[in-house]
């Protein structure tokens, strides 16, 4: 059977697992005609959330059997349609701590002002601005799930105090984190950094909008490693241009690739990142490992692991 693997952004599929005997071709861009492109591949192997599977494209791939994803879950995905074309879905584990320690690299390159004094030095300057302390600040988590228990943890190794709010999250199960649980208007008058871990569904689109922002300090700063949608960009880059909130580190983006002529790009006080809280070479090679064992297993008639 023929095998595509999709957007392998960074050309390293084929070296972080045994392909060896599997018909694969590697598709390195995003698809300009996914349903032409894809029609002669019977397997086809994803990266969560890259390429979307919606029930259109589903349908006009009619030689797809197996459709592997990275991760556990793919929004991307219409599983409804797939079950309904009786095409196979499955994903891999993931290991879950490389976005939150990509969190905290977003934290630190504002506070210290990273960006900013890298090029500086390569300019030949030398020591423009201030940066500030991260110890006895206050951070808001929003979501304490397995991201944000994991960033909540960090921030106490740093010295910080740590409030957290989620639609169901508990008294009780804040303090299993040695964390505080607060009202969502709390959380954004007090804190000095706002982290958003949350699993996006469509309701909790634009959950940090125009009046969220406008409770935060002027002082404070937005981390978004989760996904795009949950924060309302318009608002955000309005925010940032009036200086109302101090800055935003992002990871994840409405549109992605990020259009060059994304305004984004050009808003002061951010710091973007091309959505790579899970690229690790550790990550890449659970993803991809899975992959292949899912693809062999599905190759000798059995059922693979982790069906979704």
């Amino acid at each position: 059977m023929r095998i595509a693997v999709l957007d392998d952004y960074q050309n390293v599929a084929l070296e972080m697992a045994d392909w060896s005997g599997l018909d694969a071709t590697v598709f390195n861009e995003p698809l300009t005609n996914p349903a032409e492109q894809l029609k002669n591949f019977q397997i086809i192997c994803i990266m969560r959330e890259r390429t979307i599977f919606s029930r259109d494209l589903i349908e006009q791939l009619p030689s797809l059997k197996l459709l592997v994803t990275s991760g556990k879950r793919n929004a991307a995905i219409d599983l409804e349609a797939a079950k309904e074309k009786n095409l196979m879905v499955c994903g891999t584990h993931s290991p879950g701590h490389a976005t939150a320690e990509l969190t905290w690299g977003l934290i630190l390159s504002l506070t210290r002002n990273i960006p900013m004094e890298f090029q500086n030095v390569r300019d030949g300057r030398w020591q423009t601005g201030l940066g500030c302390d991260i110890r006895g600040k206050t951070i808001g988590v929003i979501g304490l799930g397995r991201m944000g228990s994991q960033v909540a943890t960090i921030a106490k190794a740093f010295g910080m105090n740590v409030i957290a709010w989620s639609r169901n999250l508990t008294d009780e199960q804040a303090a299993e984190h040695n964390v505080q649980r607060v009202e969502k208007e709390d959380l954004f008058k007090q804190a000095d950094i706002i982290s958003i871990h949350m699993k996006y569904g469509p309701t909790i689109k634009h959950l940090v909008g125009r009046d969220e922002l406008s409770l935060m300090k002027k002082s404070s700063l937005l981390i978004n490693t989760s996904r795009a949608p949950i924060i309302d960009t318009d608002a955000l880059i309005e925010a940032l241009n009036k200086g109302e909130i101090a800055g935003a580190g992002l990871d994840v983006f409405d549109i992605e690739p990020l259009p060059v002529d994304h305004p984004l790009r050009q808003t002061p006080n951010c710091v973007l990142t091309p959505h790579v809280g899970f690229v690790t070479r550790e990550t890449y090679e659970t993803f991809y490992g899975e992959t292949v064992e899912a693809v062999r297993t599905f190759l000798k008639g059995e059922t693979p692991n982790l069906l979704l």
